[in-house]
Parts: structure tokens; C-alpha cells; sequence
């Protein structure tokens, strides 16, 4: 009954119209925005609208908060959200984004190799927590939404981070829809996981950002980056996980053409949109980084 009830709620926001100084906003800072096509972006319009009214923003160290950084880091998370049907589960244990005007220092504490410690000082882009905030860079975000093709998005990154926590720990598998699908997620995850340590270990050239070695969680973070930032490359060099991916996240961007990505097109091959195939098994981290607030609550830190 409380499904039904958010859903007929969420339907009411979602259709409100969408100001032209929003959609200014998206065209100035968002690449992504300007390869979509009108209806999906119209369903990305709704998705924004849901988040800024059930998500609270706030500028921390001196920074202003504004509609063009509420707006850009919307549009950004939502994207992440395009292919799903069902909007009452959106983002469910996400409560407030903490937006720094850049690149900020934060407390940590480190498990080292030997069981030991550490703690000290990170500097951080952005950190996801398991419940209750996401914390941003304001430079870095927008830097993200402006550059379609670098394959760096630090949006995406700390959001998927948050769809991966949906099953109460942030350790590279998301909430899949039968227990089965994990075995076929840590096959394929897992396997491409092992790939990157290696070549980042030995040197060797990577398309997924080498950060994506550091464990399962922040693979799955990267993955998603490249997954929406070099959808053709992913799809040619890493077919398997980019099935996984658009199976996930029930889109398609490679599906179009080399030069434009679009929401509209068939399916990736041997993937059915809606269904997840798909845990990373063999390490079980709480967090993304190994780190953990002074409270004791998880989070995964982009570096």
C-alpha cells in the first residue's frame, strides 16, 4: 500500500513542467544531456523533479547553493536511473548531497595489509556513505557533466557507489532480483576485476580508470563511468561486462552508433533490459575505500 501510494506521488512530481532555465543549466554543464534524444530526456526532466523534491542539497565551506548545482548533480544521478520502470525505490537510503565548492580534506581510517589501522587525513573528490549522504566536489562534478568522452564522471561514481549499497553493504554487487543472479554477476564482475589488478600491477594500459583495482566496490563504481562515458569502447574491449551493465542498468549506450549514444535503441547483445544477470565474491569490503567515518559508518571515497 506505501508503494503504491510514494508511486501516485511520485507520478504527480514527476509530470511538472520543466523550466527553460533548467534546461539551460543541462545544456551548459551537462554533455550527456545534449546526445539524448526528446523522450529521454523528457523522462530524465521527471526524474529530476523527484529528486530535488525528496533530496536535500547543502553547500558546505563557503559555497552558495544555487538551482545550476542542484540541477547539474540531479540530472547526472537520475541518468544512472533512465532504465528502471519501478520509481518507488529511488535512491532509498539517501537523505541529503553535501557539496563542497572543490576538492576537500577529510578524516579516514585505513586497514592496512597486516590488520593493522591507520588513521589520518585523505583528500577526497567525493565520498558515498552507506546511508544517509553523498558529499561532492562542486568542481570536479561539474567537470564530470561537461566532459562527455573522458570516461570520468565523479556523479556517476559516488551514485553507483549508492545503488550498489542497496543491499545494506557497498562491496561491487548491487541489488539483484533473485539470489541466483550473483553467481552469474561474480563470474563475469569478478573475472574483469582480476584483469584490471593485473594490468594495473604490471603497468599495462587500461580503459577502466586503474582506481577501479582498488576493490570490488570502487570496480563497480568505475565500471559504471565507462560504462555511460565509453559505452563503444567497453562494449569492443570488455563485451561481457558491458552486458552485465546494460542488463543493470536496462540501457544501451553503445547501442546506437560510434559517435552518438542514445536510450532508444535494441538491447545489448544477449542482455534483456529489466533483467540483471548477475557479487563480486571473494572479498566482502564494507566500503568502497576501506575507509570509515568517525562514526563508524561506511563510505566509499573517490581519491
Amino acid at each position: 500500500m506505501f508503494g503504491i501510494v510514494k508511486r501516485m506521488m511520485r507520478e504527480r512530481v514527476r509530470k511538472r513542467a520543466f523550466p527553460e532555465s533548467w534546461r539551460a543549466i543541462l545544456e551548459r554543464n551537462f554533455a550527456y544531456y545534449g546526445v539524448m534524444d526528446e523522450p529521454s530526456r523528457e523522462r530524465l526532466h521527471g526524474l529530476i523533479h523527484i529528486f530535488l523534491n525528496e533530496k536535500r542539497f547543502e553547500g558546505v565551506g563557503g559555497l552558495k547553493m544555487t538551482d545550476e548545482i542542484r540541477v547539474t548533480i540531479a540530472a547526472q544521478a537520475c541518468v544512472l536511473m533512465l532504465g528502471r520502470d519501478d520509481i518507488t525505490d529511488f535512491f532509498p537510503t539517501l537523505s541529503s548531497i553535501i557539496v563542497y565548492p572543490e576538492r576537500y580534506v577529510a578524516p579516514s581510517k585505513q586497514m592496512n595489509p597486516d590488520g593493522t589501522v591507520s588513521e589520518g587525513m585523505q583528500g577526497r573528490l567525493g565520498e558515498s556513505w552507506l546511508r544517509g549522504n553523498v558529499v561532492l566536489s562542486w568542481s570536479d562534478a561539474l567537470a564530470g557533466g561537461q566532459d562527455l568522452r573522458d570516461g570520468k564522471n565523479l556523479v556517476f561514481h559516488e551514485f553507483a557507489h549508492q545503488l550498489d549499497g542497496e543491499t545494506g553493504a557497498v562491496q561491487g554487487a548491487p541489488k539483484l532480483p533473485a539470489h541466483k543472479c550473483y553467481q552469474a554477476w561474480a563470474s563475469v564482475l569478478g573475472s574483469e576485476f582480476q584483469q584490471l589488478r593485473r594490468a594495473v600491477q604490471s603497468g599495462r594500459p587500461t580503459l577502466l580508470n586503474a582506481y577501479g583495482a582498488t576493490n570490488p566496490a570502487e570496480f563497480f563504481a568505475v565500471a559504471t563511468e565507462t560504462f555511460f562515458e565509453k559505452p563503444v569502447a567497453m562494449r569492443r574491449e570488455h563485451p561481457e561486462l558491458y552486458a552485465k551493465l546494460a542488463a543493470y542498468y536496462s540501457q544501451d549506450p553503445a547501442g546506437c552508433c560510434d559517435d552518438c549514444y542514445g536510450f532508444n535503441c535494441p538491447p545489448a547483445p544477449g542482455t534483456t533490459p529489466g533483467s540483471v544477470p548477475g557479487s563480486i565474491t571473494g572479498t566482502t569490503p564494507t566500503s568502497g575505500s576501506g575507509s570509515e567515518s568517525d562514526d563508524g559508518t561506511s563510505v566509499a571515497a573517490r581519491r
